[in-house]
């Protein structure tokens, strides 16, 4: 029977502290792929805990893929081997597509849009915040920022990402812009267009936009119930590939972490090889704890971390991030450093003193509970008659949207057509699709952030009518 001492825990809650014990385990090889672990009344009358605590941190590691159930059989650890890559670069410095509304456009509920609602804005701290900026920061203010962004701001994200994502990373490895697209802007001119980019498909269509404005060869690779295909992926001689591990748009896949350590082994292989981990709504993973980060486990340095506060914050505070290795930081500065910021100093200290005072970690527990509360109070709404009979939903415990598969004798454009006569404005996830058969049939991306829940039922009952 696994035993463990709990006199050390540090800050750890009691599940953290077991998840990590048992992860430390598989990884160190002292638990061995499908050996079958104790049942969760066995294993915590033997620790004398509770079973909310084992199964808490039991929920914790399937999620990330070190474990699977089997039914009415038991959990089993899943055939993970760490791959230890050979670290090339030892000296580190350490969506969505765009759904346009026509103007004037009004729906009961648009579970296409990614705008923030009001109620989830912290616009009595955000103003206060402001208020010291302007009275503190005055000469700062009047000053040129970096084109990477102002120091303050850096660090205060650097601070951010080792306490909350477990990521050691410097202040000179990040840089500010705003928006991701501005971004992919950067990461081209740093990389070279003369270099195949690959992209989930399903996927975030706007990167493709981007390449093909920019002329840039690009590619789709496919994926399976894991995440990204090695093999597809290999087939496709991809040099930089853009992937969602933690939360994928749109299906909702978290990769676990044999899949991840295969997409590290992948890169190592060819030292110009380069993965972009966008993670652009982690913190908002509604139960158990954020997913590690690829490059929290990169050693090769061959990861590119990107982020956004447009998820967290507002969709109209256009700040994101991104964290360069070592090696692209230096090479960011010394070419592209003439680029100015392009996000005003005004925002940038006020964000950074909203980080750096503990306003955003007490936000985003805010922020967590609120989506939390909205989508189970969605859901117990459509979960009721006459409309559970009709939906099935999936992928619901990351970010703020879920999967809903609507049985209808109508075929899903059908059913986007006649949800839109009811004021509902659908999409459905085939649309994200490029050349492949789509797995997901008339089931569509419902994306609540927006959805008003003071009209919740009326929704539900538009709906029903539009699948009938």
């Amino acid at each position: 029977m696994l035993t463990y001492s709990f006199t050390d825990m540090g800050s750890d809650s009691m599940y953290e502290y077991l998840y990590k014990c048992i992860k430390r385990d598989i990884l160190e090889g002292k638990l061995h792929p499908d050996e079958k672990l104790p049942s969760k009344r066995t294993f915590a009358r033997n620790l004398g805990i509770s079973v909310i605590t084992v199964e808490n941190a039991y929920g914790q590691l399937m999620a990330e893929g070190y474990i699977y159930s089997l039914p009415k059989r038991g959990f089993y650890v899943s055939k993970v081997r760490e791959i230890r890559l050979l670290n090339t670069n030892p000296a580190k410095v350490d969506r969505k597509p765009a759904i346009l509304i026509p103007s004037g456009k009004e729906y009961l509920a648009d579970f296409s849009s990614n705008q923030t609602d009001s109620q989830a804005f912290p616009f009595t701290i955000w103003a206060k915040a402001m208020r010291e900026v302007m009275s503190e920061n005055q000469e700062q203010l009047m000053t040129n920022a970096p084109s990477a962004g102002i120091p303050e701001l850096r660090q205060s994200i650097a601070d951010h990402l080792r306490a909350f994502r477990g990521m050691e990373v410097s202040p000179e490895q990040i840089v500010v812009g705003a928006g991701t697209e501005y971004l992919y802007s950067l990461l081209i001119q740093l990389l070279g267009a003369n270099i195949t980019y690959g992209l989930e498909n399903p996927g975030y269509h706007k990167i493709a936009h981007i390449f093909e404005r920019t002329k840039v060869p690009f590619c789709y690779v496919d994926m399976d119930k894991e995440g990204v295909s090695i093999q597809d992926l290999e087939e496709r001689q991809v040099d930089v590939l853009h992937i969602s591990p933690s939360h994928h748009f749109p299906t909702g896949i978290v990769t676990p972490i044999r899949r991840r350590y295969e997409l590290l082994r992948w890169a190592s292989e060819k030292k110009d090889r380069i993965i972009i981990e966008d993670d652009y709504d982690s913190e908002l993973r509604l139960s158990g704890k954020p997913i590690p980060t690829l490059q929290s486990i990169d050693v090769s340095d061959q990861v590119i971390y990107m982020n956004t506060f447009t998820k967290t914050l507002c969709s109209t505070v256009r700040i994101s991030y991104m964290v360069l290795p070592g090696v692209l930081a230096s090479r960011f500065h010394e070419t592209l450093g003439f680029y100015s910021c392009t996000v005003s100093n005004f925002e940038q200290y006020t964000l950074a003193k909203f980080i750096a005072n503990g306003s955003f970690e007490k936000h985003l527990n805010r922020l967590r509970i609120f989506y939390q509360n909205k989508r189970d109070r969605i859901l117990e709404t459509f979960r009721q008659e006459p409309l559970r009979d009709r939906i099935i939903i999936t992928e619901k415990d990351a970010g703020v949207h879920f999967l809903m598969k609507m049985k209808s004798p109508c075929g899903e454009e059908e059913i986007v057509e006649s949800a839109l006569e009811h004021g509902i404005k659908l999409v459905p996830i085939s649309r994200y699709y490029i050349g492949k058969e789509n797995r997901f049939e008339n089931t569509f991306v419902m994306n609540y952030s927006s959805v008003k829940l003071d009209r919740i039922e009326e929704i539900a009952s538009h709906l029903y009518e539009a699948l009938i």
